[in-house]
């Protein structure tokens, strides 16, 4: 496959664009991923359970548009505006992610450009078959 892009949700236009999702090769990066809605504006304000559940859908509809699925996760990036709302935003990527286990790292993001943004999530995967997980 060659080197592809796709888009999800409307950005913040004109300001730092970017691909909110690259794929090269069998690697594939899915940017910074709020619960933005179609309008671009943030879904569950309050609420960061509920918000990581839109971001990890949003970032299940970039995989697929370019081949993938949460099961080519290797790694996932959880910014979190408090941080500790990290046990109710792990719960939403457990329910996302059931037994895939990818290599997680929460972070304390201190906030976000919109201040209704309470979590932003990235994601690597690789769409070949050859990884191997390490058991917890």
């Amino acid at each position: 496959m060659s080197d592809a892009a796709v888009s999800t949700m409307p950005g913040p236009s004109g300001v730092a664009e970017s691909s909110p999702a690259v794929r090269a090769g069998d690697l594939i990066e899915v940017g910074g991923t709020s619960a933005a809605g179609e309008d671009g504006r943030v879904r569950y304000p309050g609420d960061a359970y509920l918000q990581a559940k839109e971001a990890l859908a949003a970032i299940g509809v970039s995989l697929r548009r370019l081949g993938a699925g949460p099961e080519d996760v290797v790694r996932t990036r959880i910014y979190l505006k408090k941080s500790w709302q990290w046990a109710e935003v792990g719960k939403a990527h457990e329910e996302f992610f059931g037994g895939v286990l990818p290599a997680t790292t929460f972070v304390g993001a201190g906030g976000f450009p919109d201040p209704d943004v309470l979590v932003e999530i990235e994601a690597t995967a690789v769409a070949g078959d050859d990884r191997v997980r390490l058991a917890p």
